[in-house]
């Protein structure tokens, strides 16, 4: 009988190795030291970042581009309470996380001590799984569980809080297994046949295609079901890139946010809306479905989250990818779906905003419409595209089109602001031999623009592209519509190109049209952390509002 013991944080280590963990994102602490010390005896590869809130972003992004749970990692009190942006936005927009963090020793916790406090409770809320682990021998078990709830579907994120005493104190070497894989069946019969009779008599059917709709076996059934089947679609942000080149045919635009979109006038006009791996929390029901006139198929991992505006006559629950081949086969074929003046009518008037970027000039610097264009041509299918929140991601969501699932990356269900850059260096971790492009307002970079740092530090090879005007411009055009006036909203940032310089970094200058190409084929050149700033030009960005189509909604 073996005499060799293991103490709580070795046991952490040896658990995340089961999961196969490539990186940790974190930040130490007193509190949590003993497991950054264990890591260093054969675990992932630490990450250290300057702010916990983008270590889960960073944590958030490896899940999402993987499918597998992302690990941060945090000492007690602040250090733990700064993680809850970035799990509370994984957690919203499907990414498997599994957050870790310190906390005071058990022994203490009747007292009001330094950096006490109930992480467990603070967590509760935003994550599908919380728990504190009480006992050194189960610590392993609770890992474990926070993995496989993240990472089942509908994925998201799990909190464990390791109290400093659990993870000091030494045990029996116990052997941790490596988990097996989850599989999930299909969808009841009757309700796959229910859906595809449905389908078959409506006249005017649309897919609206959500986040769970991203993931590549996923993508690959609906895609399957398009080419038998061409049926019209509109996607979420969240479901950027699941219609390829040759199915962009049956492609109508992205939708959410403001209601004024080609994809809006479809869903309108549409007889029976089949949401396909569509939440809620995406583009709110009541923004398309208002009078609730609109009959819907529910087909998802978990039924749907019933209101007025959502009522399913159908829901279609199991595993999604084989639920929708199911229902591929007992679909007609019916290729007028897309070839009807009426689909031709919005699928043109969507190109022809797009169209307008290709020889847009602007006296004041770089119109969106006119980057997004030369930005499109730089950029592959296969390469990652992170995009930040504010005007930024109004105008990459609408009109940067992208044909691979999660290659264009956006916050949908949170809208959190500094996601982008974090996102990049993760996905550049990844794929270290891959350029990854991303970009924010200013106003956004400034909430995440430290991680440069880190950046640097780890040779990312990514293309940062930072839009400046000096204010938090998706709140001021919001307040101009309301109010007649902004209010709070201006700021002055930093010379990007000198900021970037500082840490180390490449730093370009886009002042007008003319420098887009030449300057974006010198960052796409150049190896290590590129940061551009562009002279953006957002006259327009009012318009973001407005009806931009001459469509008109039934």
């Amino acid at each position: 009988m073996s005499n060799k013991t293991i103490s709580g944080a070795e046991l952490v280590v040896e658990t995340l190795n089961a999961h196969e963990v490539p990186h940790i994102f974190g930040i130490p602490g007193a509190k949590i030291d003993s497991v950054f010390d264990a890591v260093c005896d054969g675990g992932p590869e630490i990450i250290i970042c300057h702010h916990e809130q983008n270590a889960a972003f960073m944590a958030a992004a490896t899940g999402r581009l993987t499918g597998k749970a992302g690990v941060c990692l945090a000492t007690s009190g602040p250090g733990a309470s700064n993680l809850i942006t970035g799990v509370a936005t994984a957690n919203s927009e499907g990414d498997p996380v599994v957050a870790l963090a310190g906390a005071v020793p058990l022994s203490m916790y009747s007292h009001n001590t330094h950096q006490s406090m109930d992480t467990r409770s603070l967590f509760n809320p935003v994550t599908k799984f919380s728990a504190e682990v009480m006992d050194t021998g189960s610590i392993s078990d609770v890992v474990h569980k926070a993995f496989r709830i993240a990472e089942q579907p509908t994925q998201g994120a799990s909190f464990v809080s390791l109290p400093q005493d659990v993870l000091l104190n030494q045990i029996a070497s116990q052997a941790v297994q490596k988990p097996n894989e989850l599989l999930f069946g299909g969808a009841n019969k009757q309700a796959v046949a229910q859906a595809a009779d449905k389908i078959n008599a409506a006249k005017n059917p649309v897919f609206l295609l959500g986040m769970d709709s991203s993931q590549p076996i996923v993508t690959a059934a609906i895609r399957a079901l398009l080419t038998r089947t061409p049926i019209p679609v509109v996607n979420t942000f969240a479901a950027a890139g699941v219609i390829s080149h040759d199915l962009y045919q049956c492609f109508l635009g992205r939708i959410g946010l403001f209601k004024n979109q080609p994809g809006d006038i479809a869903l309108a006009q549409a007889d029976l809306v089949v949401s396909i791996g569509y939440n809620p929390i995406e583009y709110d029901p009541i923004l398309w479905n208002k009078e609730a006139k609109c009959e819907i198929i529910h087909v998802g991992y978990q039924q749907a989250d019933l209101e007025f505006s959502y009522n399913p006559s159908c829901e279609v629950i199991g595993d999604l990818a084989e639920s929708i081949n199911a229902i591929a086969v007992q679909l007609n074929q019916r290729e007028s779906l897309v070839k009807n003046d009426r689909i031709q009518l919005l699928r043109n008037d969507l190109q022809s905003i797009m169209d307008l970027g290709a020889n847009k000039v602007s006296a004041h610097g770089v119109h969106p419409l006119r980057f997004i264009h030369e930005l499109r041509n730089f950029v592959s299918d296969d390469m990652t595209v992170c995009c930040d929140v504010g005007s930024i991601y109004i105008w990459m969501a609408r009109y940067f089109h992208s044909f691979e699932p999660r290659r264009l990356l956006f916050s949908n269900g949170q809208q959190t602001l500094g996601v982008a850059l974090p996102w990049a260096i993760a996905a550049s971790l990844l794929t270290p031999n891959e350029k990854v492009i991303s970009m924010s307002g200013d106003g956004g970079f400034l909430f995440s623009s430290m991680e440069l740092a880190t950046a640097v530090r780890h040779q990312s090879n990514i293309v940062h592209f930072v839009w400046n005007d000096q204010s938090y411009d998706m709140v001021k055009i919001q307040q101009m519509k309301k109010y007649g006036r902004g209010s709070a909203v201006q700021f002055i940032g930093p010379d990007i190109a000198q900021y970037a310089q500082s840490f180390g970094a490449h730093g370009l200058t886009i002042n007008c049209s003319d420098d887009i190409v030449p300057v974006m084929k010198q960052a796409m050149q150049l190896q290590g952390p590129v940061l551009v700033g562009v002279n953006i030009d957002y006259s327009d960005n009012c318009r973001l509002l407005d009806q931009m189509h001459p469509c008109k909604q039934d």
